[in-house]
């Protein structure tokens, strides 16, 4: 059962990971768009600069559970060379821990902001008027995928070679 649990959380994580770059090359791609549009033909834009930010925001929340998932973030690895594997074991385990309490607590309030902003009618305050729903959902899943995702790595932690 843990196994299956620890499969589709790293699946999620993977995909989470491909719809991520994806946000980002749409960001990339709405950026060249804009520049073209105002700097050749000198049309006004209105919708892309909000297009942008929220895909580049939503890249970062829905990327981050395969950045734990692949151990590519920044760290510092001087404590970790000083120690011992159980000792190292221990400090990875209350590392994780303490991610996990920060991201379960940050699932909830973002959630909880979500729907103050769904159910308020909450909207951007530009000419578009953006439901603030929409750029705040990724946060939420962000954080929701994270704590998965912590989850898996408190298993392999404390289960070393059972889940690789």
């Amino acid at each position: 059962m843990l196994r299956c649990f620890v499969a589709a959380t790293e699946r999620l994580s993977r995909a989470a990971g491909v719809l991520a770059g994806l946000l980002l090359l749409v960001a990339m791609i709405v950026v060249c768009q804009m520049i073209f549009m105002r700097y050749v033909f000198r049309a006004p834009t209105s919708w892309q600069t909000e297009v942008v930010v929220f895909s580049a925001t939503a890249a970062i929340f829905i990327g981050a559970p395969y950045v734990l998932l692949r151990h590519g973030h920044v760290g510092v690895e001087v404590i970790e060379l000083l120690l011992r594997d159980h000792a190292l074991r221990r400090l990875k385990l209350a590392a994780a821990i303490l991610g996990l309490a920060f991201c379960v607590i940050m699932a909830v309030a973002s959630g909880m902001y979500w729907y103050a902003a769904w159910d308020g009618g909450w909207t951007t305050p530009t000419i578009d008027a953006i439901s603030l729903w929409i750029p705040l959902a990724p946060m939420v899943l962000g954080f929701i995928l994270l704590s998965l995702q912590y989850l898996v790595e408190i298993l392999k932690i404390c289960s070393p070679g059972e889940y690789a």
